[in-house]
């Protein structure tokens, strides 16, 4: 783990600046628009589709335009379309997505009362008759009249502009200033709005408001459902006429906390009917449940009202929205299921949503909740996948990854808006940061391995020891390891008879067979020296079987040499015989050398005994030697005992055995307990026994030359016999 502190404290540090923004210490763009993107993507993919029966948009479209005449229309053909509406086909509440911001002279009424204020002031008959033509011409007060008594909400907008103006009249407030009192609410204020006539205003049962909130990108996704100005809040068109329709139902903020915090819903609490919850965010206002596209609601034209041309049934107990989608009165607007969304039915979307209860939940906590979320999963990934190979982490990834997608997926389904782009993007970043590092710092420690200890050791050690690199290095130090040489006998004379370029060949194969074989076994390759192979075992990886893994390197490389044979006799090549050495115990392991060139090997008293155990195979006439501590730390190898040797360059006498394989046959430990009997009995200075066993054993293996050996050396000292305090030692003269 402490090598990983860099790695995790950098995808810690990544971390935070995704907690950051998500926590709202501040803001990044990119988040916010794949947020934004996002939420659009789930919305079109849960849109419940269909038209909605119970609302109707009367639109003021083209062909209204072409039939009545250019927009704005007199007060008096409005007056006409209120009264068919209710008198002719039954609606039960109309809404206005317009605003009657302007007394209406179209009449000539104003022209008329100038005249009889002028020229025909004292002319009773024109007076008169001015009189009469007074109720009639006076549209706006038509309009007004058609309005009253009626379930009719009115429509105005606010604005923060600069230089923004007051005209009109508001309608009353909708919740008390001192129903927030003590409470910080993040209320959207305004300083300017564009009202009705107050006589309109009067006459209305109601109004709302009709702007939707604009996001950063220009898309509308909500709407605010109460709005401060000048220390009043206003509720929305929508809103307005839920109320209305529910018998102007009490309008009650909603908190989760009753001492503090802010506002998580608006509740609708008609007298005796079920009480209906508006969920809100911070900013008290809703996200728009779209149904859809264009056409979630049917449209009817304004003309075919007017003149009475649609059916009774189309309209009758239905909701009425009038606005317009006509080209040039400039009420589109870009939502998340249009570009060009008539603004009229973003408030028919939310009256629907408002009546069935289906409007998400974006409440404060989910900030607290995504911060928390991210924080999780963050500190997970930052701990876990400096530890984890490549495909675990991609795992751990992915399941993250698909585990927060699902919670979101879920949470939305079950009408709770949760930002994802925050959490999703730091899983992906703090991955691809951790991929990145594993591929260009611990890629690249891995090929400093590869060529630090590559021409060493075996590809499999070189990936133990990327994996933990601190715990590795080529500086000298002691170690207890093993050592093995190895040489062909007789190389002179097969190199006389082979030319330069099938010596090379026979060469590269008989090293290129031998290193495979010590590297199947984990050994550390060392140099070749002419046609000789100088290996060891437990360095610079760790193996506290590297006396055994060297003893089984030999017995194989015999092995092997014999499989080479019918390769090399049908090439013309010689059969080559070798001598192994393997000695055991304390040595200097390092990069040793001169500046011009260095070589990681191993050196030290153990290291020279190997070399001269090597050296005396041929004498003693095997494959193997190994040397009394290399035979001490393997006992799972039978052995045969062949000497006591003092060898050139070293006082303490050492035994030498060769090992003869993990399984002998019985006939084969017939004979090696006879071998230790006669060796006991040399040594035991007991010539005549020992000389009747060798002869014994002559016979069963007259080709084993160490049998020979001490035959020869028994009549030497029958001849001249060894001082009283000889050890049965033999000193070697040579290297």
């Amino acid at each position: 783990m402490k090598k990983n502190l860099v790695r995790i404290a950098f995808g810690l540090a990544l971390a935070l600046v995704f907690l950051g923004h998500s926590a709202r210490f501040y803001q990044i763009p990119l988040l916010n628009t794949l947020d934004a993107f996002a939420y659009d993507a789930r919305l079109r993919l849960t849109t419940p589709g269909g038209v909605d029966q119970r609302i109707v948009i009367l639109d003021i479209d083209e062909k209204s335009l072409a039939e009545q005449g250019r927009w704005p229309w007199s007060r008096d053909k409005m007056a006409a379309l209120v009264s068919q509406l209710f008198d002719r086909y039954g609606v039960v509440l109309l809404g206005f997505d317009v605003v009657f911001a302007e007394a209406d002279g179209s009449s000539g009424l104003a022209s008329l009362e100038a005249i009889a204020s002028g020229e025909l002031k004292g002319d009773a008959a024109f007076l008169s008759a001015l009189k009469g033509l007074r109720g009639p011409l006076n549209y706006d007060q038509r309009f007004a009249d058609a309005l009253r008594n009626r379930p009719v909400v009115l429509g105005y907008y606010f604005s923060s502009v600069n230089g923004a103006h007051q005209s009109g009249a508001l309608p009353a407030a909708a919740v008390p200033a001192a129903a927030f009192a003590g409470r910080e609410i993040d209320f959207t204020r305004w300083r300017g709005y564009g009202g009705n006539l107050p006589e309109f205003q009067r006459s209305a049962v109601n109004a709302g408001h009709f702007n939707p909130l604009v996001d950063f990108d220009g898309v509308a996704r909500r709407v605010p459902m109460l709005v401060e100005h000048e220390g009043q809040y206003y509720e929305s068109l929508s809103l307005a006429m839920a109320r209305l329709l529910l018998g102007k139902a009490p309008l009650k903020p909603g908190y989760p906390d009753a001492d503090s915090g802010g506002m998580e819903w608006l509740e609708l609490a008609p007298v005796g009917g079920r009480a209906l919850r508006i969920p809100v965010d911070d900013q008290v206002a809703s996200l728009i449940p779209y149904r859809g596209a264009q056409g979630s609601f049917a449209y009817l034209s304004a003309a075919d009202v007017l003149s009475g041309r649609l059916a009774l049934e189309a309209l009758k107990g239905k909701i009425v929205l009038l606005g317009t989608t006509a080209p040039g009165l400039m009420d589109l607007r870009a939502t998340p299921v249009g570009s060009a969304y008539p603004g009229v039915e973003i408030h028919a979307n939310l009256l629907a949503g408002i009546l069935d209860g289906d409007i998400k939940q974006k409440p404060s906590y989910v900030v607290g909740a995504d911060a928390l979320l991210l924080l999780l999963c963050a500190l997970l990934l930052a701990c876990s996948l400096p530890v984890l190979s490549p495909m675990r982490a991609s795992l751990l990834a992915l399941t993250l990854l698909s585990g927060v997608v699902g919670l979101n997926l879920w949470l939305w389904s079950s009408g709770l808006v949760m930002p994802v782009a925050a959490v999703v993007s730091a899983i992906l970043c703090v991955y691809a940061f951790n991929m990145s590092w594993g591929y260009f710092v611990e890629t690249r420690s891995k090929r400093q391995f590869a060529e630090l200890f590559g021409q060493y050791v075996p590809p499999e050690l070189v990936d133990e020891m990327a994996r933990d690199p601190e715990r590795y290095s080529m500086e000298g130090k002691n170690e207890e390891l093993t050592v093995l040489f190895s040489d062909v006998r007789g190389f002179t004379s097969i190199s006389e008879g082979l030319d330069p370029k099938e010596l090379t060949r026979l060469m590269n194969a008989y090293l290129g067979a031998m290193t495979a074989v010590v590297q199947k076994n984990r050994g550390t390759l060392d140099k070749y020296i002419g046609d000789a192979i100088m290996a060891f075992w437990g360095a610079p990886v760790a193996n506290p079987d590297h006396a055994r893994q060297a003893v089984l390197t030999a017995l194989e490389m015999q092995s092997e040499l014999r499989r080479l044979d019918e390769p090399f006799k049908a090439r013309g090549w010689p059969p080559l015989q070798i001598g192994v050495g393997i000695s055991s115990g304390t040595m200097t392991v390092g990069d040793m050398g001169s500046p011009v060139r260095k070589s990681y090997t191993v050196m030290g008293d153990a290291v020279n005994l190997g070399a001269r155990l090597e050296g005396i195979t041929k004498q003693y006439g095997v494959g193997i030697i190994v040397s009394e501590a290399t035979r001490a730390l393997v006992g799972d190898i039978v052995y045969r005992e062949l000497d006591r040797v003092r060898v050139k360059g070293k006082g303490e006498p050492v035994a030498i055995f060769e090992p003869l394989g993990s399984e002998v046959s019985d006939a084969e430990r017939d004979e090696l307990t006879l071998w230790h009997q006669a060796l006991r009995l040399y040594r035991e200075q007991d010539w005549d026994q020992a000389e009747l066993l060798l002869d014994q054993l002559s016979r069963l293996s007259a080709q084993r030359v160490l049998y020979q050996i001490y035959a020869q050396r028994i009549i030497h000292y029958r001849a001249n016999p060894p001082e009283s305090a000889w050890d049965g030692v033999t000193t070697l003269a040579t290297k």
